[in-house]
């Protein structure tokens, strides 16, 4: 189990990147408002479709739907197909993101949060 370590866009100048091969289970930390977004490179001979679950999610009341939306079951990224990148906004998905956050099903995808 590898942590997805973010990397600091702030300041000036180029940076390096810190990026975490994913296995199959791994785990990352959301910054509220660091307006952070999760970069997922599909490497692998395969597509792959990771799942993003914050432990602490349950359910999330939205306007103009009525009953809640529940986020317990975490946030399903659409197939990511060979040789693709798939960028995620965190802040588009904060209410999956509560608690101790895993992403699974991504073995061999490369990952990086960057922090603006």
């Amino acid at each position: 189990m590898a942590a997805i370590t973010a990397t600091s866009m702030q300041g000036q100048g180029a940076r390096i990147v810190v990026i975490t091969t994913l296995g199959a289970s791994d785990t990352m930390t959301y910054n509220a408002g660091s307006n952070a977004t999760l970069v997922l490179n599909n490497v692998t001979a395969g597509a792959l479709t990771p799942l993003i679950d914050g432990a602490g999610a349950t359910s999330v009341s939205v306007v103009g739907l009525g009953a809640p939306v529940d986020t317990s079951g975490g946030y399903l990224e659409p197939s990511i197909g060979i040789g693709e990148y798939h960028s995620i906004p965190l802040d588009t998905i904060s209410e999956y993101l509560k608690g101790v956050i895993t992403v699974t099903a991504g073995d061999g995808i490369e990952a990086s949060i960057l922090e603006y």
